[in-house]
């Protein structure tokens, strides 16, 4: 691995000012942030953020603090945020634990958006540092909690920074066995796993096939960038995503989902998936895409009967 090199500020406002699209200072503030957010979270010192090591701790420290600076509120049961959970691995316990707050909404309804921070960690000496899998997840999830910081939404959403989904769904699984909210109140959880690399601009949306009403809210305005549906047909086999991140445990409960994420790329599970190979202008365009469908189911406060009673016609 190289060493950890910090990119100099006016640098990194180069790399933003160079994304298309880009509508405001305000977004390219946005824009600064996100890249910052995943570099450090995806830097050598963190040391691949696998469950249960001093590197994991630390990516917790950052998610912490960034959520603490952007006022999102943490619930009594979550002691700073922090929801604890143990499961079972090779035979031997490990603790886990998620990174959870909200931002509370004008109705009852609940949005998860949701992203896994852990990774592999460090294997045979090498750093896996995991900046696409799921450094970037974490930061698009930092970028829409600093937008409904600042605008209100309509549904309450909880930002759900989720632990060791790499040994199986186990912070996502903890989450829906043991939520903050009544399960029942839980209209959507909206899952991004790996969202910065792409060499063809796509960005893949997976759940409208289970949930086809849900089409209607994944409006892209940005040429830069292909939104396309796909990998969540059962037929599909292993290319089939429903169940291959977070949002997985949420469909296991029946919760209707969204899940963001690019196909696999030449540095998934490798050593080499680091800040230096993502694709930086993609992914400040997917990040802003999948603000932009946030946005838009954030505006139906009627969505979670509307989904329900669609399955109940289904089925």
């Amino acid at each position: 691995m190289k060493i950890l090199y910090i990119v100099p500020f006016a640098l990194m406002l180069s790399c933003c000012s160079s994304v298309k699209n880009q509508n405001s200072t305000a977004s390219a503030k946005l824009d600064t942030q996100l890249l910052k957010d995943i570099e450090v979270l995806s830097s050598d010192a963190y040391q691949g953020r696998k469950t249960g090591t001093k590197g994991a701790e630390m990516a917790r420290a950052y998610i912490i603090e960034r959520f603490q600076k952007l006022g999102l509120k943490s619930y009594p049961q979550h002691v700073n945020y922090a929801q604890d959970f143990k499961f079972k691995s090779r035979n031997a316990d490990v603790n886990g634990t998620n990174i959870i707050g909200y931002i509370p909404g004008k109705g009852n309804n609940v949005i998860v958006v949701s992203a896994h921070y852990d990774h592999l960690g460090v294997i045979k000496d090498e750093v896996f540092n995991g900046a696409d899998d799921n450094a970037s997840g974490t930061a698009g999830l930092l970028k829409i909690a600093a937008y409904f910081a600042k605008n209100k939404p309509n549904n309450t959403i909880i930002f759900a920074s989720f632990d060791a989904e790499e040994m199986g769904l186990q912070g996502a699984k903890a989450f829906v066995s043991n939520p903050p909210v009544p399960i029942n109140t839980i209209s959507i959880d909206l899952n991004m796993d790996m969202i910065s690399h792409s060499d063809k601009a796509e960005l893949y949306v997976c759940g409208t096939f289970k949930y086809p009403d849900l089409k209607k809210y994944v409006v892209n305005n940005n040429p830069n960038i292909k939104v396309l549906f796909g990998h969540d047909d059962p037929k599909l086999g292993h290319d089939d995503w429903t169940n291959q991140s977070d949002q997985g445990a949420f469909n296991a409960k029946n919760i209707p989902f969204l899940y963001f994420g690019v196909e696999d790329h030449k540095d998934y599970h490798k050593a080499t998936d680091e800040y230096s190979t993502i694709t930086k202008p993609f992914f400040s365009d997917a990040a802003g895409a999948v603000l932009e469908i946030v946005k838009n189911i954030d505006r139906q406060t009627g969505l979670q009967k509307t989904l329900k009673d669609k399955m109940i016609m289904k089925n």
